[in-house]
């Protein structure tokens, strides 16, 4: 075979195994996600034994220590529908009474309960009306 021939064939061959594994590597990164619930779609439709990742406000005057357990109630934003939450680990600083977080757990006897270190809290710059109509002004 001629030599220029068969380096032309090694890197059609090398770059179709890249294109490969390029897809593969879109398509896991884009199937493994999973989109956030809000406590109403949670309670309407909980499953047991399913794993959700729960988003909402952390409801006022609902914050209480157990030992080692922190329990709360999550919120939709708009009020409708809330959710008791179990939660064991480490609490980001800013975990307060009306923030937005997301955990990840499962639905247990009317109780939400959150897999180890899963509480994440997010920004609340983003999230804000007022802050963000202001921003644009």
């Amino acid at each position: 075979m001629d030599p220029s021939r068969k380096r032309t064939l090694r890197l059609v061959v090398a770059l179709g195994a890249a294109l490969i594994l390029a897809g593969a590597l879109i398509y896991t990164s884009f199937s493994a996600s999973t989109e956030a619930s809000t406590p109403s779609q949670v309670v309407a439709s909980a499953e047991p034994g399913r794993s959700y990742e729960l988003t909402g406000k952390v409801a006022r005057q609902s914050v209480a220590r157990d030992d080692d357990r922190l329990r709360f109630v999550i919120r939709d934003r708009d009020g409708k529908a809330a959710v008791p939450v179990s939660y064991e680990g480490v609490v980001p600083d800013p975990f307060r009474e009306g923030r937005e977080v997301i955990v990840s757990g499962e639905m247990k006897n009317g109780t939400f309960v959150a897999e180890r270190d899963s509480l994440v809290t997010k920004c609340p710059s983003k999230f804000t009306k007022e802050q963000t109509v202001n921003r644009g002004t």
